[in-house]
């Protein structure tokens, strides 16, 4: 019964926010900020840490006040860069920072890894499971950097 639980734990661990991948694809600050909001209450988890880092440079674009919208793209971009510095093998990272690398303002210097990204996104895209797969695929479906044809079925 214990490996069971492991295994439950462990597949609860793997799978995706839709909450934040909808709160990725919003416009909406306060979209984001619940978001975010409902993040501080779960676990710090690296998944959780990463989705905090990417939520936050998306906030970034939404805030007024150059220093502002820096600072907080900043903070973000180390908390993500950390996990998947600790992390390099997840896919799920790699492919939050390609997003927000694709449509990083250029002053930002923020896209030095999107070619890398892209790279290894394609080439482990067959081991996601379907919920990441799916995100990926509509990502790629309107996205100047990741094609959709390009991934395997």
């Amino acid at each position: 019964m214990k490996s069971f639980a492991t295994i439950l734990f462990l597949c609860l661990l793997t799978t995706i926010d839709t909450d934040v991948y909808q709160a990725l694809k919003s416009e909406s600050l306060e979209t984001l900020n619940n978001t975010l909001e409902k993040l501080e209450k779960k676990p710090k988890t690296s998944q959780n840490k990463a989705y905090t880092g990417v939520l936050t440079m998306k906030k970034a674009g939404l805030i007024k006040g150059a220093m502002k919208k820096l600072e907080m793209f900043k903070e973000g971009k180390e908390i993500l860069e950390t996990e998947i510095n600790q992390h390099k093998d997840n896919v799920e990272y790699r492919f939050l920072r390609l997003s927000i690398q694709e449509y990083a303002p250029s002053i930002l210097h923020y896209d030095d890894k999107i070619e890398e990204d892209k790279k290894y996104i394609i080439e482990k895209f067959h081991t996601l499971d379907k919920d990441l797969k799916l995100e990926i695929k509509e990502y790629a479906s309107t996205s100047s950097i990741l094609k959709k044809e390009e991934l395997p079925d």
